[in-house]
């Protein structure tokens, strides 16, 4: 039976002092695909942001690999990060660095040291994601899509067991999407879980996985129309 990279019991997700989700149990099995829905303000970049750390966890339980999200210290929230790869909607690039140096700067934030090691490793990940780029560029001289395949190809730096991906496609047009979707898809096919937030219900049609919806401050597991 497959294990849970991320689960949460009964939790009760909030910001700002107020309840955004309650009752929360889900279950992310290791090795799957599951789209997050829901409109937007529904609670999906909230539970998200719970997930890597960045909002605390008030009640209930909720684990991410091995974190206890009801039990993290602040000084844990880095290795958590370290052992999932973030993407988000709007890329998060460094503006003032090439793409080589947005690349770098993670992996010396993360610990690596050997000039040879970071190299080899930026040159990895960026043929995982496809591209063929100038590594001098900066991100402004790239296209959308060019800049949101640099975006993938620094979350898999850390080579992570869970990719989360927020509204990955937002800022795309549909061709650039489907073109993103179909790396993630090869990506989980390599063995990687991918959670993905959404609002793009075509595209959940076209890469079936668990999708659960947030709407009205709860979450529940939606089971798609074949």
């Amino acid at each position: 039976m497959s294990k849970n990279i991320v689960s949460f019991s009964d939790a009760t997700i909030k910001q700002g002092g107020r309840d955004i989700l309650t009752d929360v149990s889900i279950d992310v099995p290791e090795g799957s695909i599951v789209f997050l829905i829901g409109r937007t303000g529904s609670g999906k970049s909230s539970l998200i942001k719970t997930i890597y750390g960045d909002l605390a966890l008030e009640s209930g339980l909720g684990n991410v690999g091995d974190f206890d999200l009801t039990r993290l210290k602040n000084k844990q929230i880095p290795n958590l990060r370290r052992s999932l790869g973030v993407v988000f909607q709007d890329f998060k690039l460094l503006p003032d660095r090439n793409i080589e140096d947005n690349l770098k700067f993670v992996l010396k934030a993360t610990g690596w040291r050997d000039k040879k090691e970071i190299d080899q490793r930026i040159d990895e990940v960026l043929e995982m994601v496809g591209i063929a780029v100038n590594k001098k560029k900066f991100p402004f001289e790239l296209s959308g899509g060019e800049q949101q395949r640099i975006a993938i190809a620094r979350a898999l730096l850390n080579d992570p067991k869970l990719i989360i991906a927020d509204e990955p496609t937002g800022n795309l047009d549909p061709q650039t999407s489907q073109e993103i979707m179909q790396l993630f898809k090869s990506l989980h096919q390599k063995g990687m879980t991918l959670l993905m937030a959404t609002h793009d219900y075509q595209m959940i049609v076209k890469f079936p996985g668990k999708i659960f919806k947030c709407e009205d401050g709860k979450v529940f597991e939606v089971i798609a129309k074949t």
